[in-house]
């Protein structure tokens, strides 16, 4: 992976996220130099899921309330069902990522997450993929939806789950070097 000194990377999560869609970027990013910083709605630890079942606990760096765009250079957004469910809801969460849209900073969704970009309405017009349970909202929300491991559209990336984690993970890197 590329030297991502002096990169910052806000996670957006909340409990039932997948397990290894957060914490492999997480990891590898910081490994690679950049400071990665996780946001939740509450500084309450956040639990991860691998499958339906709970695993690990998450403690956030900062409530996603707090946040400002301006301070990180990619926004990356797990999976798992239950968090973009509960995220969408947000509507600060939704305004974030619209923001780092709309500077062109990379927005990188994997999994379910994606479901995210959709209620940001930043899907149309881009090719996406996705777990294939959400892939009918993809395409109703805009997006050409198409089956890889990922997918790099414009700012936008995009992966279809837990076993396609390096290869997120190296495209997020590509487009923070880029």
């Amino acid at each position: 992976m590329d030297d991502l000194t002096g990169k910052s990377v806000l996670i957006m999560a909340s409990d039932g996220f997948e397990e290894v869609e957060l914490t492999g970027p997480r990891d590898d990013l910081a490994k690679a130099g950049a400071r990665v910083v996780i946001a939740a709605p509450d500084l309450q630890p956040i639990q991860a899921r691998v499958a339906d079942e709970p695993t690990i606990k998450v403690q956030p760096d900062l409530k996603i309330e707090e946040v400002d765009a301006g301070d990180y250079d990619a926004l990356v957004l797990p999976g798992g069902v239950i968090n973009p469910d509960h995220l969408r809801t947000n509507d600060t969460a939704v305004a974030l990522i619209r923001a780092f849209d709309e500077a062109g900073k990379p927005v990188a969704a994997i999994c379910h997450g994606p479901w995210l970009l959709v209620e940001a309405d930043i899907v149309r017009g881009k090719t996406v993929t996705s777990w294939p349970s959400i892939r009918t909202d993809l395409r109703n929300a805009g997006g050409e939806v198409v089956d890889r491991s990922v997918v790099v559209d414009g700012n936008l990336i995009t992966s279809r789950q837990p076993e396609d984690v390096p290869d997120f993970n190296a495209a997020i890197a590509r487009a923070l070097c880029g």
